[in-house]
């Protein structure tokens, strides 16, 4: 059985402004108990996506598209709230799931996260789209999850960087060859992500403590 919350409408039109907000208590304890098990499986069988990074102490593991034989992870996807959530933000009669990504840092890992916009690592286009992160362990201020706020309304699209390295892909297309195929109006062009600008305090930055606190 699907499961839905109601989401407040002051929330959506939040995240419709920011790009991005808490959901305190959406999951109940039984859905974040059974993506532990999810990724307690995924660790000790990575898939062929996935990367563990070592940068000084610490390790940082990711890895996406398990959830074909995880059932952990096929259930959270298609009978928590997750959809009903997904589809209250992005003010939409129905939701496509493309598929999801498992983050996981031992304690005291010093390796970042590369500062990166989502949609660009994703064959999708269009303002629909929507990610969530939910946590299964409490995470501080300092460590959790950032965001830099309104900037999923620039007329922008950055180019995807590497978690390892963080350097940029290549681009598969030039500039010259997009507005070929696609023609100057909707040939899109790719910037280097602004982490200078950013790490200056150029723009206001969200995050949140988060709390394993369920409904």
């Amino acid at each position: 059985m699907v499961i839905e919350v109601k989401v407040k409408e002051a929330l959506v039109e939040q995240y419709q402004r920011d790009g991005a907000v808490l959901v305190k208590k959406a999951f109940h304890q039984d859905w974040v108990e059974k993506v532990r098990q999810g990724i307690a499986k995924n660790l000790q069988k990575p898939s062929q996506y996935s990367q563990c990074l070592m940068q000084g102490k610490g390790a940082y593991f990711n890895d996406f598209c398990n959830w074909p034989w995880i059932h952990e992870f096929r259930d959270y996807v298609y009978d928590s709230p997750a959809a009903s959530i997904a589809a209250a933000f992005m003010k939409s009669s129905s939701v496509v799931f493309y598929h999801e990504h498992v983050l996981n840092k031992e304690p005291g890992t010093e390796k970042r996260t590369p500062w990166h916009q989502d949609q660009p690592y994703y064959p999708i286009d269009g303002d629909k789209v929507c990610s969530l992160w939910m946590p299964v362990d409490p995470v501080s201020l300092e460590t959790c999850v950032q965001f830099v706020a309104g900037s999923h309304l620039w007329p922008r699209w950055f180019i995807p960087r590497m978690f390892a390295t963080e350097s940029n892909y290549p681009l598969k297309e030039s500039q010259q060859e997009q507005e070929e195929e696609f023609g100057k109006e909707r040939a899109r062009r790719y910037y280097d992500v602004p982490v200078e600008e950013i790490e200056s305090n150029k723009w206001p930055i969200l995050q949140w403590e988060c709390e394993v606190k369920t409904r």
